[in-house]
């Protein structure tokens, strides 16, 4: 679980989010990035168990988090740090482009979700070829009883209007290959980040997820 004031610091961050204010609270961030990263550990260890390729990769948790700084060189929105958490769970690291888990930390907006999120456009590629080629494998992963009920689908955020090239509007997998990203994610209210049962929450999720991770890492590799 997680601490109450880990979530009181990101709360607070988003209503304060200067430099200033942040330079003021440097400890209290520094505590709510132990108790994140002690979380993260935690997770790792479950997932090395679910997953043998994460196992073979010898995650650890300074490696898997994001840093709270925003790059804010081409963005309108110049507030300097991030109002979240984040950690990525990936065969191989954050610098390979592989599927992988991810767990959201925000007050009103935390969830688990994993796939494979925006690849450039021969991972993409790939992963659209094996759905083409393995279509019912696919929908299986995806209608599994524990997938549907925890997940709902794949998220639709990111969607072409026409098929991609080489593709036609008959293909039976076609709305799969429309999609830019191949991702699925699970809301997790506030009140279950501070309860002992949210690490068992958030593996019974990504164990749900590792059959579509290992699908599309077998596509891409």
């Amino acid at each position: 679980m997680l601490q109450a004031e880990t979530l009181t610091f990101l709360r607070n961050l988003k209503a304060n989010n200067t430099k200033t204010w942040f330079d003021a609270n440097r400890s209290a961030y520094e505590a709510a990035r132990a108790d994140f990263g002690q979380f993260v550990s935690q997770l790792i260890e479950g997932l090395n168990a679910i997953d043998p390729d994460l196992a073979e990769s010898n995650l650890q948790a300074k490696g898997c988090m994001f840093r709270i700084n925003r790059d804010v060189r081409f963005s309108t929105n110049k507030s300097p740090y991030k109002t979240n958490f984040g950690a990525w769970f990936n065969k191989g690291g954050k610098k390979l482009e592989t599927a992988g888990y991810y767990f959201n930390l925000e007050p009103g907006h935390s969830f688990i979700a994993g796939g494979l999120y925006m690849p450039d456009a021969t991972v993409l590629a790939k992963a659209r070829q094996e759905i083409d080629y393995n279509v019912d494998e696919f929908n299986q992963i995806l209608t599994a009883p524990a997938f549907a009920k925890t997940f709902n689908g794949l998220s639709r955020e990111d969607t072409l209007q026409r098929p991609p090239k080489g593709y036609t509007p008959d293909n039976p997998a076609i709305e799969y290959l429309k999609l830019k990203s191949f991702t699925a994610s699970h809301a997790l209210p506030d009140d279950a980040l501070t309860k002992p049962s949210l690490i068992k929450q958030v593996l019974d999720g990504f164990s749900t997820l590792q059959p579509l991770i290992s699908y599309l890492n077998r596509a891409v590799e």
